[in-house]
């Protein structure tokens, strides 16, 4: 008699597909070993500096790309701005030594979806690479109060405005929780919505703010006041 099929087999989930970019090998070596302890992570090509980097984007589309800051031939901003651009599915996660104020706002502005230090690789990065792989952003933990503090000094200068008016309660709901960095489907049960519903609202923001990239939307949320109270 021929076995009856296990009916209860578990259902394979395909790995988070990363690429690394990074100009020293031993640092590569180091990450490669430390995401691929991880059986949900797959490590799927390397690069060297960012004009390899938007190319092996172009080449694997990953889902994920953990990019370092400072590089040869072109700098991890750069590749991230032009990695955005062409390919707006793909997370960009930057790392750096660098924990001032004048290297977060650049990284924002260039698109990345996260900002890991490099003392922190070994606790935060494969937390940082789930959180951007589900459509989440990822800040270590002073860079919240950075921006937090940024805002409060520009509402003391008058440069910080309220709330858009360009935005209903409901729409100002989606994108706090966006910028939170909670997914579809979270949102979709605290609010009582369908994800797909969560995902028209989440659009519809990110068209009438003019944003681009998820770590645009968590700026401009702390930028008006929408996170103080998880701050």
């Amino acid at each position: 008699m021929n076995p009856i099929p296990n009916s209860q087999s578990p259902i394979s989930t395909s790995p988070i597909r990363v690429i690394l970019v990074d100009d020293h090998p031993v640092v590569r070596v180091g990450l490669r070993a430390l995401i691929e302890m991880e059986p949900d992570l797959a490590v799927v090509g390397e690069a060297g500096n960012g004009v390899e980097g938007v190319t092996l984007v172009e080449a694997e589309k990953p889902d994920v790309v953990v990019m370092d800051i400072s590089m040869p031939e072109m700098d991890g901003l750069e590749a991230t701005r032009r990695i955005r651009a062409g390919n707006p599915e793909v997370c960009v996660l930057i790392l750096t030594v660098h924990a001032q104020e004048r290297y977060l706002f650049p990284v924002l502005k260039a698109g990345a979806a996260g900002y890991v230090l490099k003392s922190t690789v070994d606790t935060q990065l494969i937390d940082a690479i789930r959180t951007v792989a589900k459509g989440g952003a990822f800040l270590y933990p002073n860079a919240a109060r950075m921006l937090l503090e940024d805002y409060v000094h520009r509402q003391e200068s008058g440069e910080a405005t309220g709330s858009s008016d360009l935005l209903s309660e409901r729409e100002q709901e989606v994108l706090t929780l966006c910028a939170l960095g909670h997914t579809a489907s979270q949102i979709g049960d605290q609010l009582a919505l369908s994800p797909k519903t969560v995902e028209t609202y989440r659009t519809r923001v990110m068209q009438k703010l003019e944003l681009h990239s998820r770590a645009e939307l968590v700026k401009y949320a702390l930028a008006h006041g929408l996170l103080e109270e998880y701050i």
